[in-house]
Formats: structure tokens, C-alpha cells, sequence
């Protein structure tokens, strides 16, 4: 097959392939990294490096609240924990990884040779390192870290310590980063698919990610614009927030929300790919429903620009404007419907086995559909002007970003993993990491819709009694889900990093389909330099 290239180096060291070009090798291959599939790897050791930063936050504020009064911090140091816990997970972990996982996919999926701005890709990433380091030293600043929530609201960021702007920094920093790598992903796509591959034979993964990056780029600048009001009117005498200059408190949130909403859909559409991979790969059948699935993720991205202010119920808005915002995030259920039908019907009467992909997946689609109804019932101005600001709205967005966005990182990473080490993970530790991760992320989370109902604020230190036996539930379900993450680390990554484990053939999963899979793994550090041709039905390479 010439479309795909021999590789004569082994696991770890893709320096040599069939073309005879000599890679780069030691730091300066990471340092001036311009191959995607190094940028891909780089950005998924990144993000889980600050998913451990951000878990050891959540860990604190967890044990913290495991028993009423104040045992570890005060209120203002558990602030600074919830707001900087919020802002590295979004920012620092779960974005990162999907676009590690878009540079090391995306073009092996559509048959292009890299991404189209190779130094561009180099640069967004070196870019996150000193925001990521601006983030975490915060907490060392006079005043400590930022604490006015990962929403940054006015008035309470006019009040905060120099840290904010460090952070409104790193914000700026990080938004640059991801608008470059949409830029990278759209023109690669539309651009350097194998000949053959239309944009309808286009795996999902890529059609999803394709839709983010046009998102990303439409959201990013509103953030951008939210932050630097902020700043002006932190230091420059500007009143965009500021009550007592005629400002308007309730203007931020606005903008805020404008950029937030499309944002939580830019945490979930890669998930959905990712998903639309697997499912049909471990179902041994074509996805159903290709063309709706598409036509549904559109639906979705366009549909999140239009339900900002379901998160401003409770800011005095007139009853025609609830109406219309919980309609619209009514309306905007039905696309989300649509993609679980399909997946379920993908593995109807499917000769399905249950490797850790599928588990993660599996679990994915369950999980994430009781976070979807926890989202509708919120969608409901009444009920949601109660729950405002509870425990319930806590548990509902960590059972669409935890179960959704983190689990179907968990199942591409396994469904993936012997393409990028050349080696199988250990099926058992798998296993194990995906029991305890369901059964420890529902012991933490799923006790605190009750919390909510009883009406236990987010964003406190202490509470009464009543709420005792819940939290220290959820507490403990909190370590137990991070110890399960530090096991994912060393018991499964370290070692087929270190190409420990039986050697994976070109094609593991018997369902497996795409482009991805025609080449040796480990892929080769060149893949594709001539662009394979696709034959009819797009699932075969022509030689």
C-alpha cells in the first residue's frame, strides 16, 4: 500500500520512516516540536498535569466541607479554591486535551501529512505554559488568587487583589492560543483531506471538532472583550461595570455569557466525536444516522448563541425574556436527543464487546444523559430561580463535564493509546480504572442534587448541620475519584509510554474504520506525505 509509509524506527523513536528523514531527537524535538503528532502529545501531558493541579483544589475544597464549621481554610482562601479550581479545569485541562487530541487525529483521520501551520501549532502551545504558570502562582500574589468564581463576575472583580490581572492576563494568553489552534484545525480541514474524502465521508471526530474550532474563534474575542472591561475598570477609570460610574454589574454577565454558553458546548462537541468513534467501532456497524448526526452538532452550535441568559434567571430579566431563554434551552435538548438515539441505535442488535473504550463510552452516554436532565429541568425559569446558585446547579454542569467531556477523554485515550505507543494498555487496569472512576464520580456527585433541592449554596466554606451526612458522602467519593486518576497515570499511561505491554498491530479494535488505522502503529513521524486516495465507499485506502 504506498498511500502509507514503513516504519523503521521502534515505540518511542519515529525518527526514521520510509522517506528517510531524520526527526528531530532529544529536547529540540519537543522544544521546537512542529509535528502534530508531538504537538498532540505535548498538549495531553499538559492537560493532565493541570488536571492534577486542578483535582488537588477540588480535593481541598472537598475536604474542607467534609464536616460542617471551618476545618482547613478560611472563606476567602475557599473562594480563591473554587474560582481557580473552576478556571484550570475549563482552561487548563479539559481544552487542552481535546485540541492534543484534534493534533494527533485530525490528520491522520482525513489523510493529510500534518496540520496547515506547523510553527503556528508549535507556538499555541508553548503559549499555554506561562498563562498556566501565571494561573497556578496567583495564589502566591498579595491577596492570594483570584476569588470571585471562575465567572470572574463584577462587582467582585473590581475588589480583588493584583492576581486578577495576572489572571485576566493568562485568560488573554490562553484565548489567543485556542483562536490560533481553531484557525490551524479549519484550514486543515477544509483544506488537506485525502482526494476522495468529501466533507459528508469525513469521520465525526473531525466534523465535530471542524464546528468547535468555527465556535471557538466566534466566542473567544467576547471573552477577551468581558476581561478587558474588567481591567479597565480595575485601573483605568472606566465605569463598564461600575454602579456608582453608571455602570451596569449585570452587562458583565451578559458578556460573560454570551462567550460561556457556546463555551460548554466547545467543552462537549469534541466528546460527542470522540463517542461517534467508538460506539460504531465496538458495534462492529456504521454509525446510524451519519448525516443527522452532523446536521445535529450544527443545531447545537448554533442553537448555544441563543440561551446565554438561562444562567441570569434570577437578575431581574422581564418574563419575556425567561420565556424565550427557556424555550430556546428547551429547543436545544432535541439535537443533544438526536445524538443519543443514534448511538443507541448504532449499538442495537451490534455485535458489541466491551473493552475500556466502549466502558468509558458506554458510561459516557448514561452518565452524561442524567446530567442532560438535570440541564432541561434548569432550563425551567421557575425551577431553576430556586436551585440559582445550589449544590443542584454544582452537580448538574460536573455530570455534563466530568462524565461528559473528562469520560470520553478517558475512552479516546484507551481506543487510541496503541496507535500513539505501539503498544495494548493492560485490559484489566483499564477495567478497573473505568468501575472505580463511574462508581466514585456518582458516590461524589450524585448526593449533591440532593444537597441542592434542600437548598445548600455553592461557594460556601461552612454549612448547617442538616446538609452533614451528603457532603461527607461526596467527600469521599472526591478522593476516591482522584486516587482513581493518579492510578490511570501510573498503571496505564507511564508504562505504554514506556512501550511496556504486547505489541498493538496496525488495527486492534475488529470495528475499527478511518484512515487512522491503515497506518503501522506506533503512526510513523511522518504519516501520509503522499495523500492516500480513497476509494468509493471511503473506507479503504486505493494503493
Amino acid at each position: 500500500m504506498s498511500a502509507v509509509l514503513d516504519n523503521h524506527g521502534h515505540a518511542g523513536d519515529h525518527a526514521h520512516d520510509g522517506h528517510g528523514h531524520h526527526g528531530p531527537t532529544g529536547w529540540r524535538r519537543w522544544v521546537f516540536a512542529t509535528n502534530h503528532k508531538d504537538i498532540g502529545t505535548l498538549y495531553l501531558l499538559f492537560s493532565f498535569t493541570m488536571l492534577m493541579v486542578g483535582g488537588i483544589l477540588a480535593l481541598l475544597i472537598r475536604a474542607e466541607l467534609f464536616q460542617p464549621g471551618l476545618q482547613l481554610v478560611n472563606p476567602e482562601l475557599f473562594n480563591q479554591l473554587t474560582t481557580m479550581h473552576g478556571l484550570i479545569m475549563v482552561f487548563g485541562a479539559i481544552m487542552p486535551a481535546f485540541v492534543g487530541f484534534a493534533n494527533w487525529m485530525i490528520p491522520l483521520q482525513i489523510g493529510a501529512s500534518d496540520m496547515a501551520f506547523a510553527r503556528m501549532n508549535n507556538f499555541s502551545f508553548w503559549l499555554m505554559i506561562p498563562a498556566a504558570l501565571m494561573l497556578v502562582s496567583s495564589f502566591f500574589m498579595p491577596g492570594g488568587a483570584p476569588a470571585a468564581g471562575w465567572t470572574l463576575y463584577a462587582p467582585l472583580t473590581l475588589q480583588m487583589g493584583p492576581s486578577m490581572d495576572a489572571g485576566i492576563f493568562a485568560m488573554h494568553i490562553l484565548g489567543a492560543s485556542s483562536i490560533m489552534g481553531s484557525i490551524n484545525i479549519i484550514v486543515t480541514i477544509l483544506n488537506m483531506r485525502a482526494p476522495g474524502m468529501t466533507l459528508m465521508k469525513m469521520p465525526m471526530f473531525a466534523w465535530t471538532w471542524l464546528i468547535t474550532a468555527y465556535l471557538l474563534i466566534a466566542v473567544m474575542p467576547v471573552l477577551a472583550g468581558a476581561i478587558t472591561m474588567t481591567l479597565t475598570d480595575r485601573h483605568f477609570g472606566t465605569s463598564f461595570f461600575n454602579p456608582a460610574g453608571g455602570g451596569d454589574p449585570v452587562m458583565y454577565q451578559h458578556i460573560f455569557w454570551f462567550f460561556g454558553h457556546p463555551e460548554v458546548y466547545i467543552m462537549i462537541l469534541p466528546a460527542f466525536g470522540i463517542i461517534s468513534q467508538i460506539v460504531p467501532a465496538f458495534a462492529r456497524k456504521k454509525l446510524f444516522g451519519y448525516a443527522s448526526m452532523v446536521y445535529a452538532t450544527s443545531s447545537i452550535a448554533i442553537l448555544s448563541f441563543i440561551v446565554w441568559a438561562h444562567h441570569m434567571f434570577t437578575t431581574g430579566m422581564p418574563v419575556t425574556g425567561q420565556l424565550f431563554f427557556m424555550y430556546a434551552t428547551m429547543l436545544i435538548s432535541v439535537p443533544t436527543a438526536v445524538k443519543i438515539f443514534n448511538w443507541v441505535a448504532t449499538m442495537w442488535r451490534g455485535s458489541m464487546t466491551f473493552e475500556t473504550p466502549m466502558l468509558f463510552a458506554v458510561g459516557f452516554i448514561f452518565v452524561f444523559t442524567m446530567g442532560g436532565f438535570t440541564g432541561l429541568i434548569l432550563a425551567m425559569a421557575p425551577i431553576d430561580i430556586q436551585l440559582q446558585d445550589t449544590y443542584y446547579v454544582v452537580a448538574h454542569f460536573h455530570y455534563v463535564l466530568v462524565a461528559g467531556s473528562l469520560f470520553s477523554m478517558f475512552a479516546g485515550v484507551y481506543y487510541w493509546l496503541p496507535k500513539w505507543t505501539g503498544v495494548m494498555y493492560s485490559e484489566t487496569r483499564g477495567q478497573i480504572h473505568f468501575w472505580g472512576s463511574l462508581i466514585t464520580f456518582n458516590i461524589t456527585f450524585f448526593p449533591m442534587h440532593f444537597l441542592g433541592l434542600a437548598g445548600m449554596p455553592r461557594r460556601y466554606a461552612d454549612y448547617p448541620m442538616q446538609f452533614a451526612d451528603f457532603n461527607a458522602i461526596a467527600s469521599v467519593g472526591a478522593l476516591g475519584f482522584g486516587l482513581m486518576q493518579v492510578f490511570f497515570f501510573l498503571a496505564v499511561v507511564v508504562p505504554a509510554m514506556r512501550g511496556k505491554g504486547a505489541k498493538a498491530p496496525a488495527k486492534p479494535w475488529d470495528g475499527a474504520e478511518g484512515l487512522e488505522w491503515e497506518v503501522p502503529s506506533p503512526a510513523p513521524f511522518h504519516t501520509f506525505e503522499n495523500p492516500p486516495k480513497l476509494d468509493a465507499t471511503a473506507t479503504r485506502v486505493i494503493g
